[in-house]
This record gives structure tokens, sequence and C-alpha cells, in this order.
């Protein structure tokens, strides 16, 4: 069944066939590269005889804190791409190469998404930095947040978060048509978290434009954790939006709101995309979440979401380098793992912590079974 159809007609202009076909090029793209990685980190001998998990990383020589995620995500993926297979291990689960580790060439399926659709690419600059970095980071050689995040690569990240790469602008513009949906009529305050370069504000803002809503916020506080990118999406914001009540500020979703200024029971939205994931306590910072809201007051997250448990995400390769990505503080029934989470888990985290009347945007658990690549959804709850 065509995407299209199973959205409804808001959704479907974002969903048109050069943004799916650009989508399948990037998967693509991606597990290329980890076949690239497999052979880099030596694993193409490792699995030529049955390995484990563990086996693996002491075989190829590789730091087991920093190798595990990431190694066992790259054995999901090829296991589930034929490259590997499963055989009986005593020891745990196990895998061993089917035939041939495949040779494919990255570039060429770059060069087709250039003949495609050139807005996408920023995409593709990201997950090749991740590619190169793997061998360094799985060997304890240096930490994924160091080489992903220098200095030196802030144009990179600029260019993958802002709203012309298509890839990824499709995120903030879901978090955008769900935050619209809950403004109340009356307006109010807005916290943004984990605001980034300001793509996110960027897109918000200019959908409340378009329909006249700007002059119902009363104050939009934007916080960020990371200085550089504070700076940046402070100066692009003022430029283009001079007459929102900006406040700009340093957060750490993983330490008191109230220390960055947050005043409790203040916001009729707080927002974010693609953050609440990589917090290290999801049940403290929902809380923190929690006491900032007002009452009837909304939290909209648009994020990457898991469709099914234990199915790797293409994302993940490019930030389960990261130490704070893949080893969150965790949860048996809805937060099992490092990484991104279900609709399930979303909605069992949300109604555990304080929140009611959760729902996606669109309904990833009614589209998952025709469309199981379709990972993005707008999380939607109520304060409780």
């Amino acid at each position: 069944m065509a995407l299209p159809t199973l959205l409804g007609p808001e959704l479907r202009p974002l969903f048109h066939d050069t943004f799916v076909r650009s989508c399948e090029l990037y998967e693509d793209y991606v597990f290329r590269l980890t076949l690239d990685v497999f052979r880099a980190i030596g694993l193409a001998e490792v699995f030529s005889r049955p390995a484990t998990l563990d086996e693996a990383v002491e075989r190829a020589g590789l730091d087991p804190r920093a190798a595990r995620v990431p190694l066992d995500w790259i054995l999901r993926e090829l296991a589930a791409r034929d490259v590997l297979e499963a055989v009986p291990s005593d020891t745990g689960p196990a895998f061993r190469i089917r035939g041939e580790v495949p040779s494919l060439g990255a570039a060429e399926v770059r060069r087709a998404q250039e003949e495609l659709d050139r807005s996408a690419l920023p995409s593709y600059a990201i997950a090749a930095l991740a590619a190169e970095s793997y061998p360094a980071v799985l060997r304890g050689e240096t930490e994924g947040e160091l080489v992903l995040f220098g200095a030196d690569h802030l144009e990179r990240w600029s260019a993958y978060f802002a709203n012309e790469n298509s890839i990824y602008a499709v995120s903030n513009a879901l978090g955008a048509i769900a935050c619209e949906e809950v403004w109340p009529r009356e307006g109010g305050a807005i916290l943004e978290l984990g605001g980034g370069l300001g793509s996110g504000a960027d897109a918000l803002l200019s959908r409340f434009a378009s329909r006249d809503r700007v002059g119902t916020i009363a104050s939009y506080r934007f916080t960020e954790l990371s200085i550089p990118f504070l700076r940046r999406g402070r100066r692009a914001l003022a430029e283009r939006f001079p007459s929102v009540p900006f406040a700009f500020a340093r957060l750490d979703m993983n330490e008191p709101f109230e220390g960055s200024g947050v005043t409790p029971s203040s916001y009729a939205l707080v927002y974010g995309v693609n953050t609440l994931h990589a917090a290290h306590d999801l049940a403290r910072t929902l809380d923190e979440v929690r006491r900032a809201l007002a009452p009837g007051g909304h939290l909209v997250l648009s994020e990457c979401v898991r469709p099914f448990e234990g199915r790797p995400v293409y994302v993940e390769f490019v930030f389960n380098l990261l130490r704070s990505f893949r080893e969150p503080l965790l949860h048996p029934s809805w937060r099992p793992n490092g990484g991104f989470l279900t609709p399930e888990q979303w909605t069992g985290a949300l109604l555990a912590n304080g929140f009611r009347d959760v729902r996606l945007v669109p309904d990833l658990a009614a589209i998952r079974d025709d469309c199981p690549s379709f990972v993005v959804a707008a999380i939607v709850a109520s304060r409780a």
C-alpha cells in the first residue's frame, strides 16, 4: 500500500515520491557504509566462523564499553540483510557470514541521490563522517562526541539540521503541525528543549506566521546545551522573527530546569525535536517537563521512532557512536535499551510519568505493518 493513502491530508504533502525515494536511497547508503565499517574493523575475518557479540569484541580488539551497542546494531542490521546468519551457540546469540560479504559502493548511491534531489546530501555527509570515525571510536582511541561534534564539523551539522535538508526537515514539519494542533486559542508561553541551531523553532514559527498566530506567543524560551549551537540558533531566530519575545538560555535536560530560568507551571507548550530520546534518565526529564507545563499544557516531541522493538533504525548508525545515546538509564517496560523508542515505549513512558492523552502524529502503530521503514512521528501528550 502506498504511504500517502495511509496519511491524512495535512501530512501527505510531506511524504511525496521524491522524499520516499530519498529515504530508500539513504537507508541503502547506510547499509553500504555498514559493510565498509564491518571490513575496516576486522569483522569479516572474525565472523568467518561463528562468534557471539562479546567474542567478536574480544577477537577484533575493540573497547567493550564503546563497541558493544554499535556492534550489536551492525550484527542485527547485517543479519536482517542476510549478510550474516544466526547459528547455534551455548554462550548466546552467535552469527557467521553467509557466503561472502558483498562489495557494494556507497558512492554509487550518493550519485543517485545527487541526481534525484541534492537537498538530502547533508545527511550523507554526516553518515560518511560517522563511518570514518567508527574504527577509532570502537577501539577506544577517541570518543564519538569528540569526532562527530568537533568545532571543525559545525558546518556539516548546520546543513544536516537545516530545513533545507529534505530528509531531516520532515521532523521539524511534523512537530510544527502537531504544535499548532494543540496550541490554545488564547496563546501562551513556549519552552523548547534541545533547540540546536534553530530549525525546529523556525519551522514552528513559520507555520504559526502563515496562520497569523505568532502574536499569541507570550514568550518563547529557546534552550540548548551546546554553546556554539545556542549562539548560532539565537542569531538566526532573532534575525528571522524579530517580533517574537524570545529568551535564550543554556539548559541541560538531565538537570533541574529551574537552574536555567524555567518557571514551574508556566508553559502552554514544551517542544523538542529529536531531543528527549537522548535523556539519561527519561523519567527525571519528563518530571521536569511536567513541572514546567501549566495546567492543561501540552508536550510535543518530534522524534525518530523505532517501528518495532529490536528493529535497527538506519539513523542509529550515526548516533550509536555517542555515549549519551547508547547508555541511558534503563527501565524494563518502557526504556529497555538506548537509542530510539517504539510507539508503545513512548506511550508507556509518558503515562508512567505524569502525562495523559498520548498520541502519535501520524499513528505509527497503524501504518508500520504496511510501511515498516516509516520512522518519524510527533508524540503529543498533555499534563496529567
